[in-house]
């Protein structure tokens, strides 16, 4: 019988980047709403953006019958099938105007997450800097740190319509600014996308050696005219637009996504993303060369489902006694809290845990977002008449 001497083990340290990062909040968050209703609490979640409907019923045929072959299931290429890199290319000329290269200006993620981290590995290096909104994506900011960036924040304001301020901007330290990290429709404000915009970004971006990322995955949502940064004459020369079908064409779980620029750009993203994954399923790409594929009427009725629950949600807004521009665009219903509420995480605590209503703080997209909650319209319009009677009858109760 062996006797295993006791011995000391040396402490194990994590690196020094995970102390840069927290976990993300939705990933804390759940968890509580998962306890919340294993304790029979029925929240309702209005928190996440994730498309509750199924994509296009061709779509999911194509991938019923391409992963019923035998011949589908090995490794594919770190570019994608040419028949998805065609159809993305389709896709933008259709809907954007926009002409692209499928072999050389296209590059198929693994969703656009993925595609910010393989963006800031190629153009940053430790100790430069990259322009974050304030508020916008949390993981714009994560992924900088985890770079081991500096994060320059940039203010969008209600007062300036959540866009940039460009004199402001030009008044930044941005010497050793490498990425600016755009989002319009704006998430979480809903701000729309304009030519006006996109064309001073380009132009900022070209006079000072910035590289601008555009993440455009709400175009098609609640918006007549979707547009394209890369519509603007020589963005490509200085742009990388990313593209998701997870919103547009309700397959957040497929994981598909897309970048576009000129090919030099796409070559150093290339080099990056072969290195960390491995391709991506192909009856899951020949059912995206499906979705992309969809007509007009399919958005028409994706976006006539949205509109009615954009209606319950801005009397749900009402009801909290939030204020709200109506010209918003995109997943997401954004409103300011009243002014005698402490905080927005408390704001939504409140509503969680007397309403059982689960809704987004705007703390967490930044501090110009402390103000504000945020509604997704990823529930049903019964759902959403659900959470607005629970919290027209929390009112009362607090009267």
């Amino acid at each position: 019988m062996l006797i295993m001497n006791k011995m000391e083990i040396k402490e194990i340290q994590s690196s020094h980047r995970v102390t840069q990062v927290q976990e993300y909040y939705f990933s804390r968050k759940l968890k509580e709403v998962a306890q919340l209703n294993a304790a029979g609490k029925d929240i309702i979640s209005l928190g996440i953006g994730g498309p509750d409907r199924p994509p296009h019923s061709t779509v999911v045929d194509t991938l019923c019958r391409e992963a019923s072959r035998s011949d589908t299931h090995g490794y594919q290429s770190y570019v994608g099938i040419p028949e998805l890199r065609r159809a993305y290319s389709e896709w933008y000329r259709r809907w954007y105007g926009v002409t692209l290269d499928p072999e050389k200006e296209i590059l198929p993620l693994i969703g656009s997450k993925e595609g910010i981290l393989h963006i800031t590995l190629a153009f940053v290096n430790p100790g430069d800097a990259v322009l974050v909104p304030n508020p916008g994506y949390p993981t714009y900011t994560s992924v900088s740190r985890l770079a081991e960036a500096e994060v320059v924040q940039y203010n969008l304001t209600g007062e300036n319509g959540w866009y940039p301020n460009f004199d402001e901007l030009e008044r930044l330290p941005l010497e050793r600014v490498k990425l600016m990290w755009v989002n319009y429709p704006n998430m979480p404000t809903g701000a729309p996308a304009t030519m006006e915009l996109y064309e001073k970004l380009v132009d900022f971006g070209k006079r000072h050696g910035i590289v601008i990322v555009n993440d455009n995955p709400y175009s098609f949502i609640l918006n007549d005219r979707p547009i394209s940064m890369l519509s603007v004459a020589g963005a490509k020369d200085i742009a990388i637009e990313m593209n998701s079908l997870s919103k547009s064409h309700n397959m957040a779980g497929w994981r598909m996504g897309m970048l576009a620029s000129n090919a030099r750009f796409v070559e150093w993203v290339l080099k990056v993303k072969s290195n960390i994954d491995s391709g991506q399923f192909r009856p899951a790409m020949e059912a995206a060369v499906a979705a992309l594929s969809c007509d007009a009427e399919w958005y028409h009725t994706l976006n006539d489902e949205y509109a009615r629950r954009r209606k319950v949600a801005e009397a749900i807004m009402r009801a909290l006694g939030c204020t709200f521009d109506v010209s918003q665009r995109g997943l997401f219903l954004w409103g300011r809290i009243p002014e005698n509420a402490t905080s927005s995480e408390k704001f939504a605590d409140q509503i969680l845990y007397e309403a059982r209503v689960f809704i987004t703080p705007g703390f967490i997209f930044g501090s110009n977002g402390e103000r504000y909650v945020r509604i997704s319209l990823c529930a049903t319009e019964e759902k959403l008449k659900e959470a607005l009677a629970r919290i027209q009858t929390m009112k009362k109760l607090n009267l």
